[in-house]
């Protein structure tokens, strides 16, 4: 196989200060001789309800610094503080609206990673904010309760804006999952989790200057902006919202002694039931919801181990498949709170196809391109009439990582290779990762948002590759309406 290089050659954090009186609490109190820290956890972002029954939010993309090692100042990105960003939480059903200013000296943009909205409002490469404007998005939730992020999406420079700190969780909550007994405790047992990994100069910078061909990897794990991070646990289960937030690295979750733990939710939201596991592997962008349960007086650390599904790469070293870490300690209190047992249903999940359907499209990924295609701003690669069910192959025929995002849906995996898909891809997804030379069976139906005009994307999710191209865009078009797609201004889109 030629290689992509080839054809390609030519906070203060703990406590964080967070603006409008908000601080990002740790979990517990550390003492001086602890060699790790209290997690931090995300404040709620704070919001108001008016007669209009409209939720509304404001966040602010700026700078800052932030202690990620302990000691040491780093300049950060973040949004509403000096790194990451409240989480932001609505229901089913209601209608939010945001406030957002860029407040750093180039343009950016918010993308509602998982979530289905409007085009318009999608925070995409189409959406940027300049320097010192505002973005007003607004759109009703309409899908299940789900563990969602939200997060920068400059064509070019997304790596970058999500490496310097800019990301935040977005907590969808439903009736349907409210009767159900899981923790649900924000901050003490219901804990949002963004693993990323940074390279730090000796100054103590974040250090962008070693890309390798998967993007920034980094040498130090941060877990919610911190190094060496643990949580201190005052119920017998806890449960972990976790997120990869790193731009290309892999994470092969285990904890420390193999114990179980279940697993109750993907992207796009909780299972049919539990499924017990002991490791599982997530790529870039991609969430699980994990329940642990632990015993009075123990410590237990979640780590991750090296990738071994590794079949097809050529480069699995330089990559980081063989690197180990230590993500964060739970310190479990000498009594713990009764947690109830975990129920043996958790919410349906309807069939969208077979894995016999026959596919509507097919992708290819290689070479930083999708179908042989580099991103073009001004094209439309597909349109998608609205309220359609289609069904997508992916394959990646590279020799190094890939995942697939798409933009404004949550699918299923129905098939890998003809098989049927393992646990940990039995829920709603909207990113998956794709071994060398395994073809993903992808369902997924547009709803009922329509625009001729504004485009969603589907990309790989290492942030590298989608700057470098790995992108496509396609229209959600209603029954007789022809695409009038915008035309963008490449040269007015720079960035520092």
């Amino acid at each position: 196989m030629v290689s992509r290089r080839g054809f390609l050659t030519g906070l203060a954090l703990a406590p964080v200060a967070y603006a409008a009186g908000c601080s990002m609490r740790p979990s517990a109190p550390g003492s001086a001789a602890d060699s790790t820290r209290p997690l931090p956890i995300p404040p709620p972002a704070a919001s108001t309800v008016g007669a209009d029954g409209v939720r509304r939010f404001t966040l602010r993309a700026r700078t800052g610094t932030t202690e990620m090692i302990q000691g040491r100042q780093t300049p950060t990105w973040g949004y509403s503080g000096s790194v990451l960003g409240p989480t932001v939480r609505a229901r089913r059903g209601e209608q939010v609206a945001f406030t957002i200013t860029n407040d750093l000296a180039e343009p950016t943009s918010v993308h509602w990673h998982g979530m289905h909205l409007p085009a318009k409002f999608d925070g995409g490469p189409h959406q940027m904010i300049a320097p010192g404007a505002v973005w007003t998005p607004n759109w009703t939730v309409r899908q299940q309760a789900a563990t969602l992020w939200y997060h920068p999406h400059p064509h070019g420079a997304t790596e970058k804006h999500v490496h310097r700190g800019l990301s935040g969780f977005f907590l969808i909550d439903d009736d349907a999952a409210d009767a159900l007994d899981l923790p649900k405790e924000y901050g003490v047992d219901d804990i949002p989790l963004v693993i990323q990994d940074r390279r730090f100069t000796a100054a103590g910078a974040i250090d962008e200057s070693d890309t390798t061909d998967v993007g920034l990897l980094g040498d130090t794990i941060v877990t919610n902006g911190i190094a060496n991070a643990h949580l201190s646990v005052s119920t017998e289960r806890v449960r972990l919202r976790i997120l990869n937030g790193s731009s290309g690295r892999l994470y092969n979750l285990s904890f420390g002694d193999g114990r179980a733990f279940q697993l109750i939710a993907t992207d796009g939201g909780l299972l049919p039931k539990p499924v017990t596991l002991n490791r599982i592997q997530l790529s870039p962008g991609e969430r699980v919801e994990l329940v642990v349960s632990l015993v009075a007086g123990e410590n237990v650390t979640l780590r991750s181990l090296p990738i071994t599904d590794r079949a097809g790469i050529d480069r699995a070293a330089e990559f980081g498949f063989d690197d180990t870490f230590d993500i964060l300690t739970l310190r479990a209190a000498d009594t713990l709170r009764a947690s109830a047992a975990l129920p043996a249903a958790l919410i349906p999940m309807p069939a969208l196809a077979a894995a016999t359907t026959p596919a509507t499209r097919s992708f290819d990924l290689q070479w930083f391109m999708i179908n042989n295609r580099r991103m073009d701003m001004n094209r439309i690669d597909m349109t998608v009439p609205v309220d359609t069910t289609e069904v997508w192959t992916v394959r990646n025929k590279d020799n190094w990582p890939h995942n697939f995002h798409v933009h404004d849906v949550q699918f299923q995996v129905v098939a890998v290779d003809g098989n049927p898909p393992p646990p940990a891809l039995s829920g709603w997804k909207d990113t998956v990762y794709t071994t060398p030379d395994t073809t993903y069976t992808l369902a997924m139906h547009f709803a009922d948002h329509t625009d001729p005009t504004y485009p969603y994307m589907y990309h790989c999710h290492l942030l590298h590759h989608e700057d470098q191209g790995m992108m496509g865009q396609f229209l959600v078009l209603a029954p007789g309406q022809q695409p009038a797609p915008m035309q963008m201004d490449m040269g007015a889109m720079g960035h520092g």
